[in-house]
């Protein structure tokens, strides 16, 4: 087959592209490139998939839709959290439970530079926050469940999960806020200090 047999569509693409390795990759490294450069709502799936060097059709293989670019992790973050509350022992309390799944999470899903790109992108789309609350909101019910599972009761249950996630997302946002020397480990760490701070001062009645 001559180049000119290849249809235009095609020739439009850089044809190593079609094989050069880890599409998937790519194609979320374009996608957080694009959506800085240009805002998430500019960017379409195509220009995506150009940048990165695979048709549109690739792109729809790895990703149901350009959101899902930016929180294609979140699955493996519950499996690990889930996983890690299953092995702790039973004695320990619940909510350390929570806390320390979530601190293991970091050395092992996050890195610091995406992290910081991926949230300026959200924090710049209230469609994409109201998302990134509803993953959240399926973490926290997912922990919750494995809790019970472990025979802890509702609400102890609940109110360990809901805490344990806060811990998360607080420490988090140190995390990327914070200087580059501070780890995930000891964001967590201060964030959990800083809720036995306030706790004893809840006054009920």
């Amino acid at each position: 087959m001559s180049a000119t047999d290849i249809n235009s569509k095609d020739r439009r693409l850089p044809l190593m592209g079609r094989w050069l390795p880890d599409a998937h990759g790519r194609l979320a490294r374009a996608a957080l490139e694009l959506y800085s450069e240009r805002g998430f709502e500019q960017t379409t799936a195509l220009e995506i998939a150009e940048r990165a060097g695979v048709t549109e059709r690739t792109f729809f293989r790895y990703f149901a839709d350009k959101r899902e670019v930016l929180f294609q992790g979140s699955q493996e973050l519950q499996r690990i959290i889930l996983a890690t509350i299953a092995e702790t022992p039973e004695d320990v309390r619940p909510v350390d439970v929570v806390i320390a799944a979530m601190n293991k999470v970091g050395g092992l899903v996050f890195d610091r530079a995406h992290s910081i790109r991926r949230a300026a992108i959200i924090s710049a789309n209230p469609a994409l926050q109201e998302r990134e609350l509803l993953k959240f909101s399926t973490l926290s019910a997912s922990v919750a469940g494995a809790l019970r599972e472990r025979g802890v009761a509702e609400p102890s249950a609940t109110l360990a999960a809901e805490t344990g996630v806060t811990v998360f997302k607080i420490g988090f946002e140190r995390w990327i806020t914070g200087t580059p020397s501070e780890d995930w480990a000891e964001c967590i760490r201060d964030t959990v200090c800083q809720l036995r701070e306030v706790t004893p001062s809840i006054i009920v009645g």
